[in-house]
């Protein structure tokens, strides 16, 4: 019986939605639009959680990196910007420790002028602009686990003899020699001659399409480097350990190694900062954070907007139908079947509003994948349409209560 009321109760709604199309689409269209925004923006997060995920894990999970300051979610401060800068002794001293697998002291130098053609690598009339200078040790393949497209990477030999030697970076290469291949070529940077040993692989971008600087980019050995930028002594060291139970071990005895070397103090604060990929996982959940609270505002405005109008057009079928209450009661039906008949109008509308929401929002979701990262969750989904139900119950219960509490004398007199 209950279950026949059900669907009479639902075929109603409908019916009522058909006979006032404009209005109910309307009432609905918060509820459409505050699910649409749940499963969008969730997509879309979703999508760039993976991204990251990805970025993350290419880096290495078992990397460590080692500056004079903390550069990932911190603003230096004056003190941190004075500190003594790493050197190339400290990044050799690490290698002795145990559970480290590679180290790799790195300098870099791109032109930040903004002068319109400002060069970086000349192959006989070609030239590549804005790219960017690093000189590592040879471990530097081992640290990061780099894939070579094409070649060789330099070796400890080409440290040791300052070669003038060079890995290019992928869209370098392309743009330089096109179809030719660029291995054993001589290429001009800075005003020298070196001879081109590999093709780095083409690196994938964290967030979108488009190009990632670091495919714009040329390697020579640290030795080499100070040929061409003798001034830029700030290392970046990447150190890369046996496994990730092993870390915090690692960390202890990089600190204390720090210490000695750096001569602090027993009571200073270190002056060097120790971090891994997972600051960068930290810094995302921060602001992954703050997105799923935008997210939530503005559906729930969206939901809360959808509430008020369900609400508002059920009081207005509650006194359109208010003969028909007076007939129903006249003929047996009690409070709590009024009720449920009206509440279960109420939720109808509502999921018909999700169901549109639903559609819509993954609909988009889809689309923009091909153009930013973005993956359909069928948790928000599923959430965002119980939620678009709740609403319905919440708004829907005092036109419901109003209808069941009807005087059905006054009801069957009303015009």
């Amino acid at each position: 019986m209950q279950v026949a009321d059900a669907k009479e109760t639902v075929t109603m709604a409908l019916g009522t939605l058909r006979a006032n199309k404009l209005r109910s689409g309307l009432t609905i269209l918060g509820i459409v639009i505050g699910v649409m925004t749940v499963i969008i923006i969730s997509s879309v997060i979703n999508g760039l959680n993976s991204r990251v995920s990805g970025l993350v894990e290419s880096l290495g999970t078992n990397v460590i990196w080692v500056f004079r300051f903390p550069v990932i979610g911190v603003r230096p401060t004056t003190e941190m910007l004075t500190r003594k800068q790493m050197t190339y002794d400290d990044a050799m001293a690490m290698k002795a420790l145990p559970h480290v697998l590679a180290v790799s002291p790195s300098l870099q130098y791109r032109d930040n002028s903004g002068v319109q053609g400002t060069v970086g690598v000349k192959f006989g009339t070609k030239k590549m602009e804005g790219t960017t200078l690093e000189g590592d040790a040879a471990s530097v393949k081992d640290v990061y686990d780099l894939d070579l497209k094409e070649g060789r990477f330099f070796t400890d030999g080409d440290v040791e003899r300052a070669a003038n030697v060079v890995v290019l970076g992928n869209d370098t290469a392309d743009t330089l020699f096109g179809t030719v291949s660029p291995v054993g070529q001589d290429v001009t940077i800075a005003g020298i001659v070196f001879t081109v040993v590999g093709v780095m692989g083409k690196r994938p971008m964290a967030f979108g399409g488009g190009k990632n600087p670091e495919d714009n980019k040329a390697w020579f050995p640290v030795t080499t480097f100070h040929k061409i930028h003798p001034e830029v002594l700030d290392y970046w060291i990447s150190l890369k350990f046996d496994d990730q139970k092993n870390k915090a071990l690692v960390q202890d005895e990089l600190e204390e190694l720090l210490r000695i070397r750096r001569k602090v103090k027993n009571n200073a604060p270190d002056n060097f900062a120790i971090f891994g990929t997972d600051s960068l996982t930290r810094l995302w959940d921060q602001i992954t954070f703050g997105l799923f609270a935008l997210m939530l505002s503005l559906s729930a405005v969206g939901l809360l907007v959808g509430g008020v109008g369900v609400m508002n057009i059920m009081l207005v079928s509650v006194t359109e139908r208010t003969r028909e209450i007076g007939v129903r009661k006249a003929i047996g039906a009690n409070k709590q079947m009024i009720l449920t008949q009206f509440t279960l109008e109420a939720m109808t509308l509502c999921a018909v509003g999700g169901i549109i929401g639903v559609l819509g929002g993954s609909a988009i979701g889809y689309a923009v994948h091909f153009f930013f990262p973005a993956a359909l969750s069928a948790v928000w989904i599923g959430a965002a349409f119980a939620s678009s139900c709740g609403i319905g119950l919440i708004f829907g219960i005092y036109p419901a209560w109003k209808a069941a509490n009807l005087n059905p004398i006054e009801a069957l007199r009303y015009e």
